[in-house]
């Protein structure tokens, strides 16, 4: 196994490219690995977050017409851009959603979706079989059972893909908060999607905001 150290495999948001798989209605009444509203706040902070950075989306669903549009939390992050319908299971076997990808010129491969052990663990065991730099979102995934998102993920770590949390990723792009292009972007992410982080920033905020008395309380 080739291991995934040193600095040039982190993230960087100039060769990152996101594909967010399948994020539907119907996959969403099976998800039993996570709580279902978690994984759509956690996909939709992932979505703001590469948008933050200018990081390419690609959106991609399985048979929408049965299955369910993308859930609009997502969709809404990116409202002109077309969203690709398949009816392969598999994305990375779909020319349509391959090729954009490959137009972006990246080569950091971000994917997130539902299921785990299915339209996720598919594409990214494809994907680093063929070279590409592969990262796995796994708290903006889900799977129908605990066991299945676990083994799936045990089985893409054999693979050779990484894995990782939204807020990892987007702490990953940042890098470095002297970047102060990015962090009141950034800022609006983790304050409406980061939970108690959010509201502490907040708080940080009201505190720095708040006019030191000038005469002693008695």
């Amino acid at each position: 196994m080739t291991f995934r150290n040193g600095l040039a495999s982190l993230l960087r948001p100039d060769d990152s490219v996101v594909v967010l798989i399948d994020h539907q209605p119907f996959q969403l009444a099976n998800l039993n690995s996570h709580d279902p509203q978690m994984v759509i706040n956690n996909t939709a902070a992932l979505a703001k977050a590469a948008k933050a950075f200018d990081v390419p989306v690609i959106l991609t669903s399985v048979i929408a017409a049965q299955g369910g549009f993308i859930f609009p939390q997502i969709t809404d992050v990116f409202p002109d851009q077309e969203v690709i319908d398949r009816t392969l299971i598999n994305t990375w076997e779909d020319p349509a959603v391959v090729d954009v990808v490959k137009a972006t010129g990246r080569k950091q491969l971000i994917i997130a979706g539902l299921w785990t052990e299915v339209c996720v663990a598919m594409p990214a065991i494809q994907a680093i079989g063929e070279g590409w730099d592969t990262t796995v979102v796994t708290d903006a995934s889900g799977g129908v059972s605990v066991e299945s998102h676990q083994v799936a993920i045990q089985r893409m770590i054999a693979a050779g893909v990484n894995m990782m949390t939204w807020l990892a990723v987007a702490a990953e792009w940042q890098r470095d908060w002297a970047r102060t292009e990015t962090v009141p972007a950034l800022a609006e992410v983790l304050k409406q999607h980061a939970g108690a982080t959010g509201i502490a920033f907040l708080w940080e905020q009201q505190l720095l905001n708040t006019p030191v008395p000038t005469k002693a309380v008695r």
